[in-house]
């Protein structure tokens, strides 16, 4: 009878292939090279992508805790090599690759990472020139950060000791290439600040290529020398040399002979200076002898020192007449303070309210006046009017007509005065008004259009 075989589920078979390649010791730590395909940077900050070669790919994946320290930033078809390891994505059954670290494949991958970082440091005001500092003139330390084996060490220490043999020198010893350079250099920075015995802070190396100048294109270097205290000139390889130090220092040298020149003066130069200085300084006081000579030769030959007497002959008169002016004047002021006094007392006076309240019963007085007598105007005005008004009235009036000889006619039924001989019949009886009576009528005949 055969035994009957161990079925295992899907899960369960997937979890043994991940703990036999999670348990592989290659495969917990390998390297691999080859170029980046199908990337995809997550909302989440982690990055999906796919690196292949012409035989092969392998998916990957880059958590955002890591891929935060990529001094470059990955696109289609970069050239890397990654380390990480090798594992099973259990949902899809697939094997990928968990990346912790990628750095760039070549020169051309290398200067497209020193190129985004360049842009994102400057873009931060990193490299902004408000933010240079000027170097000291006369340095008591100079610092110096580079390798203690190297011939730029050799050159920054002759330079400085012919040019100013006066200025300390303060070498800190640093690894300058190769994995660990980067953390040296900006060891060497902080100590450097942390000490502060060093005016001024030289930082570089000799020539080399770009992947041995490539400490100085790291963001920390780059950003210790930004944050340093002490102002910093950036020496890194020869003239054509240009790295992110170099943006971030305070000053740039060409090489580090042109580092230790920046540094310090020359003390040939300065000795130069001080003695045009010297020359200027004694021009400048010999001509301000020869004005104070000329000043005391002048002041020798005025008529105040030939002849002070009439000088103080001539005060003597001016003293008179400013005293004699002084008497009329306190003579002159007593009157017119009076003067000035009284004005200010009629003043005063108009002010008072008894003055004022004067005046007002004046004015009032004036203004009845000349009420009563508009009054008396407009009442003769009246009167007139009213009586030639009572003469033009008087004039028209019916009674003087009748006064005249004339006489009105009324109908006796119904008082209504008679105009025509048309409103009239025969036997109709009439009342004639007369100015000093009336009489009643009878009609007894009509005659029309006759006026005699």
């Amino acid at each position: 009878m055969t035994d009957t075989p161990r079925i295992y589920s899907v899960k369960e078979l997937t979890r043994y292939i991940k703990m036999k390649l999670e348990g592989d010791r290659l495969l917990g730590d390998v390297w691999i090279r080859g170029e980046i395909s199908n990337f995809t940077h997550h909302s989440s900050g982690h990055m999906y992508f796919t690196i292949k070669d012409k035989d092969s790919r392998i998916k990957c994946i880059m958590f955002a805790s890591h891929n935060q320290r990529l001094p470059f930033r990955p696109r289609e078809g970069t050239k890397v090599i990654a380390r990480g390891s090798i594992s099973v994505y259990e949902r899809d059954g697939n094997y990928q690759f968990y990346c912790t670290a990628m750095q760039p494949d070549g020169l051309g991958s290398l200067y497209l990472a020193y190129e985004q970082l360049k842009a994102r440091l400057e873009a931060e005001g990193l490299f902004a020139e408000s933010r240079k500092r000027p170097l000291p003139r006369y340095p008591a330390v100079v610092g110096v950060v580079t390798s203690p084996t190297g011939a730029a060490v050799r050159d920054i220490i002759t330079t400085l000791q012919r040019r100013y043999p006066a200025a300390a020198i303060l070498v800190y010893p640093a690894v300058v290439q190769g994995p660990g350079a980067a953390p040296s250099i900006v060891k060497g920075i902080e100590a450097m600040n942390r000490h502060g015995r060093a005016d001024v802070l030289i930082v570089g190396r000799g020539g080399g290529s770009l992947e041995e100048l490539w400490a100085f294109n790291e963001e920390t270097v780059a950003r210790a020398i930004a944050a340093s205290d002490i102002p910093v000139i950036s020496a890194v390889g020869h003239e054509t040399d240009f790295t992110i130090a170099d943006f971030a220092a305070d000053r740039r040298a060409a090489t580090p002979t042109a580092a230790a020149e920046l540094a310090a003066p020359h003390v040939g130069e300065l000795g130069q200076s001080l003695q045009r200085l010297e020359q200027r300084l004694g021009a400048a006081m010999d001509r301000a002898l020869d004005s104070r000579r000329q000043r005391l030769l002048r002041a020798r030959r005025s008529p105040y020192f030939v002849h002070p007497r009439r000088y103080l002959l001539d005060q003597s008169q001016r003293l008179d007449r400013l005293t004699q002016r002084l008497e009329d004047h306190a003579r002159r002021l007593p009157e017119r303070s009076g003067q000035r006094l009284e004005r200010l007392e009629r003043r005063l006076q108009g002010q008072s309210p008894s003055s004022r309240a004067a005046l007002a019963g004046r004015d009032l007085r004036q203004l009845d006046e000349r009420l009563a007598k508009a009054v008396r105007g407009i009442v003769k005005d009246a009167r007139q009017r009213t009586a030639s008004s009572v003469l033009q009235l008087d004039a028209l009036s019916p009674l003087k007509v009748m006064a005249r000889g004339y006489s009105l006619v009324y109908e006796q039924s119904n008082d209504k005065l008679v105009r025509s001989v048309k409103d009239l019949e025969l036997g109709d009886l009439v009342q004639v008004r007369f100015p000093d009576g009336r009489a009643e009528c009878q009609v007894w005949a009509i005659k029309e259009g006759e006026q005699e």
